[in-house]
């Protein structure tokens, strides 16, 4: 019979929901969010604009198609994840199956969460944690397993998250005689993939590599997580490259950094956009779509500058999804086109960007 050790989660405000341990067991701090998507876990949890988080699924069954193998293709992409590790602080869910069935099944959620140091809760009520989290706005949190220490309060937006996800190094994919530089703040890796599958060479570098010294194309600015006023570093640099006049195409954090770039501000939002339904419409039309996201920061697109202006709009909240330059090749979204996992909806945006270049 297996046995499991007790385990919570304590929000800051005194909240407090008990549960039982099903993976590392050891205790951590972070920043308590949740996500309303209902499939792709493998995938959230290997998202790097998860650093520093506690993830809350609201969906409850979680675990039961187990994850897939590890595995990276001839470019050293991973084949089934999104980066190279796990990246969130620990998972919390209301029913874990640990029977899973899958074809491409190779272990257990909890091994793999076990394996990888982190530690998840189940048997909570995610619908009261989420309803509190929608009240009250994301907060600092602890999870806490019986017989571990418990730890320090953390503010994970403190710190500059980027630098922390980012890689350290020039890394390129060959993949035609167009060079798109892809700024690295995070990036997921099917952006490379969906760049990749368009037939172009992807430079990445650096969330604060000069990339302006090198041969491209093309720029392209990757999602990531964290406060991205504290990224300024990456903005001159972006601001500097939008003098040369070439295509340049930001997601989620990117579109954050191009906005900077162009005069705005941005600020953090009360719980942020988790999940695979969040209705966007093109501005200046009547077209929607259902997108993918993961960001807790937004855009204020009143401080843009003259040449620039809104591109997409949250439909539920009417938050900026994306700019655009009135004249020149810039433009960007804040919701994830490359959805890994959720819906392709709008895959078309690569198209775009590497149609101009």
């Amino acid at each position: 019979m297996q046995t499991t050790r007790k385990a919570k989660i304590v929000l800051e405000d005194g909240t407090v929901l008990e549960g039982e341990s099903f993976g590392s067991e050891r205790s951590v701090a972070g920043e308590v969010v949740f996500n309303t998507a209902m499939t792709g876990y493998p995938e959230s949890l290997t998202d790097p604009s998860y650093a520093g988080q506690v993830l809350v699924s609201t969906y409850p069954l979680v675990g039961n198609y187990g994850v897939p193998q590890r595995g990276t293709d001839g470019r050293g992409l991973s084949l089934n994840y999104e980066s190279e590790k796990i990246h969130v602080e620990a998972l919390v869910v209301a029913d874990y199956s640990r029977d899973y069935s899958h074809w491409k099944a190779d272990r257990s959620l909890a091994d793999w969460l076990e394996d990888e140091g982190v530690p998840a809760v189940t048997g909570i009520d995610t619908r009261a944690l989420t309803k509190v989290l929608r009240e009250h706005g994301s907060m600092k949190g602890k999870v806490i397993i019986e017989g571990c220490d418990e730890p320090a309060w953390v503010d994970p937006n403190a710190d500059n998250l980027v630098a922390r996800v980012s890689c350290r190094e020039v890394i390129e994919y060959a993949g035609g005689s167009k060079v798109v530089v892809l700024v690295d703040c995070g990036v997921k890796h099917n952006i490379i993939r969906c760049l990749l599958r368009r037939g172009v060479t992807v430079v990445r570098v650096p969330w604060d590599y000069d990339f302006n010294t090198l041969r491209w194309d093309g720029l392209f600015i990757s999602n990531g997580p964290g406060d991205p006023s504290l990224c300024g570093v990456a903005v001159e640099n972006i601001r500097r490259a939008l003098d040369a006049g070439k295509p340049v195409c930001g997601i989620c954090m990117g579109n954050q950094l191009l906005s900077q770039a162009a005069g705005a501000t941005t600020y953090k939002l009360k719980y942020g956009h988790r999940g695979h339904n969040q209705p966007v419409r093109r501005v200046g039309t009547d077209r929607c779509y259902i997108t993918s996201q993961n960001h807790g920061f937004a855009v204020d697109d009143t401080r843009l500058g003259n040449d620039w202006a809104p591109l997409f709009t949250n439909m539920n909240d009417g938050t900026n999804e994306g700019i655009r330059h009135k004249v020149k090749p810039f433009f960007s979204a804040q919701f994830h086109p490359e959805a890994a996992s959720g819906p392709t909806d709008t895959d078309f945006i690569f198209d775009e960007f590497t149609s101009l270049l």
